[in-house]
């Protein structure tokens, strides 16, 4: 029988391959970079060619390391799988989601037990810390962040278009007079999201106002702070369409007569390979077709996406 490299050496190349870090695939492995390093190592000698070019804080494959990726990653998960038949680990799926808290909130968790019913076998367990897209595989397998774009090398499909809404308390009044035309802004805080830092600006250019400057600007790191924030007469929030039509207070209304497309959108993301991952199929799936609102067209086209997959 031909020799063969160790099955943990080749385990740690694929990860490592995959995710593009040391670090990040020693944490998948629950090992230490040091150990995973010498794992990988030991293949390229066992080969006797290098599978990676070392970079700054980052791992990035050579042809030879391209080849022998495309050759073992579709069996080692063939294999991967079939153990978790056999000691019955299959019967229990796990996700690991990025969610901002607003979305979670008002589209996510109410739909759920849908899922639930469809696939019992999957579980989801939420994170709603922020920096989703960058702790893709360090931590989280997928994420839903709010973006204008996510990077080219990330799986991406846009969830939805949305409007910016100016969003304000019913009967808002500056300096007793009710608030109908832009420039009553002036006088007025508004209420700016962190992961949407620009919309005012976008939204001043947009409608011809360049030079419009509000009273103050006050920053926030929740869009439900936001929204209850803006309800109390606080200020005025600048969102989205969606986050209004979804909060359905009554305390709210849209301000001005304007329609200025957002250059903000959720996006769904995970790294490329995990979409070859069952519980991130099952969840893409299930959101693009049950949840999300209809977008003018996924950022991938069919048939990257099958590629992807």
């Amino acid at each position: 029988m031909r020799r063969l490299p160790p099955l943990t050496a080749i385990e740690a190349f694929v990860q490592v391959a995959r995710l593009g870090s040391v670090k990040s695939a020693a944490e998948e492995l629950s090992l230490s970079s040091p150990a995973l390093s010498r794992r990988v190592q030991n293949l390229e000698h066992f080969l006797g060619r290098s599978l990676f070019e070392r970079r700054h804080h980052a791992m990035v494959l050579t042809e030879d390391g391209e080849a022998l990726l495309a050759r073992v990653s579709g069996p080692l998960d063939e294999l991967a799988n079939a153990i978790e038949v056999s000691t019955g680990q299959a019967d229990l799926l796990r996700l690991r989601l990025g969610v901002l808290p607003l979305f979670a909130s008002q589209r996510l968790i109410g739909k759920l037990p849908e899922l639930r019913d469809m696939h019992p076998e999957l579980h989801i367990d939420i994170d709603t810390a922020a920096h989703g897209t960058a702790r893709l595989g360090d931590g989280l397998d997928a994420a839903i962040t709010l973006a204008q774009s996510i990077e080219p090398g990330l799986y991406s499909r846009e969830i939805d278009h949305n409007i910016i809404t100016p969003i304000g308390a019913r009967g808002l009044t500056v300096r007793g007079a009710p608030v109908t035309e832009p420039e009553q802004l002036a006088g007025l805080t508004i209420l700016l999201h962190r992961d949407m830092p620009e919309t005012f600006l976008f939204w001043r250019n947009a409608i011809g106002y360049p030079n419009l400057e509000p009273a103050a600007e006050d920053h926030f790191d929740s869009g439900q702070l936001m929204l209850d924030a803006a309800a109390q007469g606080l200020g005025v929030a600048f969102m989205l369409d969606s986050h209004l039509q979804d909060a359905d207070d009554e305390r709210l209304v849209p301000l001005f007569d304007t329609r200025v497309e957002s250059p903000y959108s959720y996006w769904f993301s995970c790294r490329r390979s995990a979409l070859r991952r069952k519980p991130v199929k099952l969840f893409h799936d299930w959101l693009f077709s049950r949840v999300c609102r209809q977008a003018s067209g996924p950022s991938e086209s069919g048939a990257a996406i099958a590629e992807a997959v």
